[in-house]
């Protein structure tokens, strides 16, 4: 019997769910296997999951409004199956409604039998009533609307709201459900643009260079994973977003310099510092985890690296004196939300919650006051995130300034284009304006003495 992408998903929802997993490692394995090898069927798993993630606020609605009474404990497997069925039925054009019932019933049938009357009935009633979904008022509440509407969490809409105003937070809703570039970093010690885009043309795929990171090239969304791609084996690209490539000119890193990436996880950035230097520097790679720190050092030996040392410290804690004004340039690119990413990663909307971003506050300002110890007299410091909210960006930033004397913000930044730069000197990109993930940085100069 054929494998069915439909059940897949549910499957691979389910453990994203119950295991706290992010969607793209679960699908990589499965598409990486051999029950999928028809383009399309891998494709729809793809959308399937993609899309279920981003629209969940949206089909969850949907749910509570065809419950004709108050809304009855459902499984996970029961929840995800209909989400999987609603999404399909609302939001896509190639999928008949009966095929999308018929299919979840049948999947209900071999995962939870006992929900079988239950998701037929409402799956049923959701096409009868496609339209007629009701929807609060855009004018008595209009974030809870744009909540629903665009399905993202009602508290971070009022953020949005409150720093963006309703206008552009419904464009970053938008945005962070659109599906995002495929966006890699050329291994300059290994190749040129020009190089990698005429080696990937040969397996018959499509690259432009990136608008914004000089390092960049946009790829056609393939159906393949990047790690099948011979660029990928040899060494010369390395996935990752414009944004995130554009933090690592923002140190001024020199051949010879001495660098400190706190909080390095598998290595974006220290790998791109390596590359940026010629693999001249003398890169520490600090991380409290050495399962990422294994994964780092693999993609550097991809890459042809040598110059990173990698360190599993916890840089929450006092760090030694040997590490104490001791490196030109620190990059602290902090735990953080992740809100920026949500194109990329729709599932850590559904994670966080208002009351998680306070201890991220202090565990940012935590890490910045250790990294301030580790940078020499007028060396840099640059802080750096993946979210969107104040409390994470910009306020981390003033209370360290208040704190800390001896450092003063850097607001003439000529390593990246002028239009990434906000009025506050402050390095921001915005899914909706700038086709990137969402990131944050500051970059702030140590006094001489």
């Amino acid at each position: 019997m054929n494998a069915s992408p439909r059940r897949a998903a549910v499957e691979i929802l389910n453990r994203v769910d119950t295991t706290g997993a992010f969607a793209e490692p679960l699908l990589d394995e499965v598409l990486s296997g051999r029950l999928f090898t028809e383009p399309a069927d891998r494709a729809l798993l793809t959308q399937i999951v993609y899309g279920t993630l981003r629209m969940r606020g949206y089909l969850d609605w949907v749910i509570r409004s065809l419950c004709e009474k108050r809304s009855p404990a459902v499984s996970t497997t029961a929840r995800n199956i209909l989400r999987t069925a609603l999404y399909q039925i609302h939001f896509t054009d190639r999928i008949p409604d009966y095929a999308a019932v018929n299919e979840a019933v049948g999947i209900a049938k071999k995962l939870d039998p006992r929900t079988v009357p239950f998701v037929n009935g409402l799956l049923r009633n959701a096409v009868r009533r496609k339209d007629e979904v009701p929807l609060p008022s855009g004018t008595k509440d209009p974030a809870r609307r744009v909540s629903i509407v665009h399905s993202h969490p009602l508290w971070l809409v009022k953020q949005w709201i409150r720093s963006y105003g309703l206008e552009e937070t419904v464009d970053l809703c938008r945005a962070g459900n659109e599906i995002p570039p495929l966006a890699a970093r050329v291994n300059a010690l290994k190749a040129s643009r020009r190089e990698v885009r005429e080696e990937l043309a040969a397996e018959g795929i499509e690259a432009a260079d990136a608008p914004w990171s000089l390092d960049g090239i946009i790829l056609s969304h393939t159906g393949r994973s990047a790690r099948e791609l011979s660029c990928w084996k040899a060494g010369r690209i390395t996935i990752q977003d414009e944004a995130s490539q554009l933090v690592a000119r923002l140190l001024y890193a020199r051949p010879g310099d001495r660098i400190l990436d706190l909080c390095a996880g598998t290595g974006g950035k220290a790998t791109h510092l390596a590359e940026r230097t010629g693999d001249g520097a003398s890169i520490v790679a600090m991380d409290s985890s050495p399962a990422k720190l294994r994964e780092l050092e693999k993609n550097a030996a991809r890459l042809g690296i040598r110059s990173i040392r990698t360190q599993p410290v916890d840089a929450t804690a006092e760090l030694g004196e040997h590490f104490h004004n001791s490196f030109q340039s620190v990059l602290v690119d902090a735990p953080c939300s992740g809100l920026g990413t949500l194109r990329r990663n729709p599932e850590i909307k559904w994670r966080i919650g208002v009351s998680d971003v306070p201890p991220l506050s202090v565990l940012q300002s935590r890490l910045m006051d250790r990294g301030a110890r580790c940078v020499s007299p007028g060396g840099t410091l640059v802080y750096s995130t993946c979210t969107l909210l104040k409390q994470e960006n910009e306020d981390v930033v003033a209370d360290f300034l208040r704190r800390h004397g001896d450092f003063q913000q850097v607001r003439e930044i000529h390593e990246i284009p002028k239009e990434l730069l906000d009025m506050n000197g402050f390095f921001r990109t915005l899914p909706h304006r700038h086709g990137t993930d969402g990131f944050f940085a500051a970059v702030l100069r140590k006094a001489t003495r």
